[in-house]
């Protein structure tokens, strides 16, 4: 290129020996970056010339149509970065650009070269050199600048990436900068437009300038997040969930974050459809800074439970290092994550009190998230409780139903004395199911995997409430007390002794206990129930250990002398064949029930299905 006449050669400070090479090692394996950085100072030169217009002359003033250009030359292998915003004069060349020790940067390469293994995002965050990135893929850098002052002339900066560089007149004719790159034969692969296209995109998507490669703007949206929520329609949201999230559908519904005080905060979140198994590990809130994509690594910022969120949330005072990689630690991002936090919860609750009937149709999309999130933050049950509820189990031909816990208490606590029954599996538990609805008691379902944690979080929170399945106990609703004297032939203590002998005799694992009841159904041979408390242990060792543990060998077997096929075991007519001649009939029904109750619980293992069969078919050969 050409350059005015004048010209000053000199060196980088003797503080800064080695600083470059240094840059260019330590953010090698994020070299990309260096596009971010310099769209960014091309941004910031623009937004800062817009402030000034509003109260000084500038040079160029009818030249408003503010943008970025990036301008590829595969032949010389240049690759140009070009705004038209502040623009620098010589003496704020070697102000910003040449000058680039602070004090203490001895002291830094000191501690380098002591611990060198230290990470690279620490390293790099002791500079402010975000023009340096450029180096990490150039063997030469150029600046070619013209001031947005007036009268001043134009400037120009090279350097080779050793200590030496020149200063002298540039050739720009208009007012902003040219950054111009030589770059290294093995990063040719930046002269590629789609690949630099990409990084815009990926980068700078949401800057509010015009980004062109080539002529083409490569930069698609608007930051929905900096408008005001109100003047935002609800297609609006969704189309931008679909641009960040594409292939995924409809979200289920979004918070919108707008923070002036006492920190800057935009964003949105949104709360997709989970899938059956969350996967908390991965993050899917993207983090920027002032409107450019930062990382998405927010463990910091947004709590690993939130993560299962996906959206945007932008801090312009974001404390960052150089390659924006590294959040630096400070008390400020403890405050942030916990205002985060509180937006969900307040949507949710404004969700839940606004439009309740909506909020239950998505509610068992967003239960997994909203159980998870409680159990790691008591801060968040605390906030959100009021928009948890339960799904109350009706019948096929009922609407869905829904219910918080004190409305659950509210509508059962005369007959439950305070207890919530519940059932994780409506097939399995369908007899004992049956049984308490009858009763007029409702039942919720609880049938995830999180449940099992969930329940002992909401009885610690609660401590007047307790869970029970409904096959874990049989109370005074479900029986029938007065009926049972009509119910067999003679003295009915004596009916019950027989049928609980016969089935001891076929059952005759101690562990197993029997009872023998007269239930309010007659449908109902026998169920199997088993003990709160165990059982839930039982589950808990299944989930550490990440393997069927078995069935609760400590289980009840109620048998149902009101049921008819009982009440027929409990007559000694029928009795048939003696203790020498193998099992008698009822005692084989006796074996049939006990394992169709099994069955029915989905306690039996597959290895005994195979002598189930063979029992029946003998027992059905019986009666030939």
């Amino acid at each position: 290129m050409e350059k005015g006449s004048t010209m000053e050669k000199g060196k980088l400070s003797v503080q800064t020996e080695n600083i470059l090479p240094l840059i260019k090692k330590w953010l090698y394996s994020e070299k990309e970056i260096f596009l971010r950085e310099l769209i960014s100072n091309s941004f910031d030169a623009i937004n800062k010339l817009k402030k000034i217009t509003l109260s000084e002359e500038i040079r160029d003033a009818e030249d408003s149509e503010y943008s970025v250009e990036i301008k590829i030359d595969k032949d010389k292998g240049i690759l140009s970065i070009e705004d038209n915003g502040l623009g620098m004069t010589a003496e704020e060349i070697k102000k910003f650009i040449t000058q680039i020790a602070f004090s203490g940067a001895e002291e830094f390469i000191k501690k380098y070269e002591e611990n060198a293994d230290k990470s690279k995002a620490g390293i790099i965050g002791n500079f402010g050199l975000g023009f340096y990135s450029s180096f990490m893929i150039s063997k030469r850098v150029e600046i070619d600048t013209l001031s947005y002052r007036p009268g001043e002339t134009s400037a120009f900066w090279g350097s080779d990436g050793g200590e030496d560089f020149e200063i002298s007149e540039g050739s720009r004719t208009k007012r902003g900068t040219t950054i111009r790159m030589f770059l290294e034969d093995e990063e040719k692969e930046f002269l590629d437009k789609n690949r630099i296209s990409g990084l815009v995109r990926k980068y700078c998507d949401f800057l509010s300038v015009p980004i062109r490669v080539d002529g083409t703007q490569a930069n698609k949206e608007k930051p929905l997040w900096t408008r005001n929520p109100s003047d935002i329609l609800k297609e609006e949201y969704i189309a931008f969930y679909k641009h960040l999230f594409p292939y995924q559908g409809d979200p289920l519904f979004y918070v919108h974050m707008n923070v002036d005080y006492p920190f800057q905060l935009q964003g949105i979140l949104y709360f997709p459809k989970l899938a059956f198994e969350m996967d908390v590990t991965k993050n899917n809130v993207r983090i920027y800074c002032k409107q450019v994509f930062v990382t998405e690594e927010a463990q910091d910022i947004v709590p690993q439970f939130l993560t299962i969120l996906q959206g945007v949330i932008d801090l312009p005072e974001l404390p960052l290092n150089v390659s924006r990689s590294y959040i630096q630690n400070e008390p400020q991002i403890k405050k942030i994550a916990q205002h985060i936090v509180k937006k969900v919860a307040d949507r949710l609750n404004d969700e839940f009190r606004t439009g309740r009937k909506e909020f239950e149709k998505i509610w068992n999309d967003i239960a997994p998230f909203v159980k998870y999130g409680m159990l790691n933050d008591e801060k968040f049950y605390d906030q959100a409780k009021e928009s948890l509820v339960f799904q109350v189990v009706t019948d096929k031909d009922e609407d869905s139903k829904f219910a918080t816990l004190a409305e659950y208490q509210a509508a059962n606590k005369e007959k439950t004395d305070s207890k919530v029954y519940y059932t994780t599996d409506l097939q399995k538990q369908a007899g004992p199911l049956r049984l308490i609805k009858n009763q007029g008691i409702d039942v919720i379902l609880m049938n995830s995997l999180i449940d099992t944690h969930f329940l002992h979080f909401i009885e610690n929170k609660n401590q007047d409430t307790k869970f029970v399945r409904v096959d874990a106990d049989i109370t005074d609703r479900i029986l029938d007390k007065e009926e049972e004297s009509k119910i067999v032939d003679g003295d009915d203590n004596t009916a019950k002794e027989r049928i609980f002998e016969i089935f001891r005799k076929v059952l005759p694992d101690e562990s197993i206990k029997i009872q023998v009841e007269a239930l309010k159904s007659e449908e109902i041979p026998a169920i199997i129930l088993l003990p709160e408390e165990a059982r839930r242990f039982n589950d808990m060792t299944a989930i550490m250990r990440q393997e069927n543990v078995g069935f609760l060998s400590e289980h009840i077997l109620v048998v149902n002398i009101k049921n008819s096929i009982i009440k027929k075991m409990a007559k000694p007519a029928i009795v048939s064949g003696d203790e020498t001649s193998g099992p008698t009939k009822e005692e084989r029904i006796a074996k049939q029930i006990y394992f169709l109750a099994r069955l029915a619980q989905g306690g039996v293992e597959p290895k005994e299905i195979d002598n189930y069969v063979a029992a029946s078919f003998q027992f059905l050969d019986s009666f030939s």
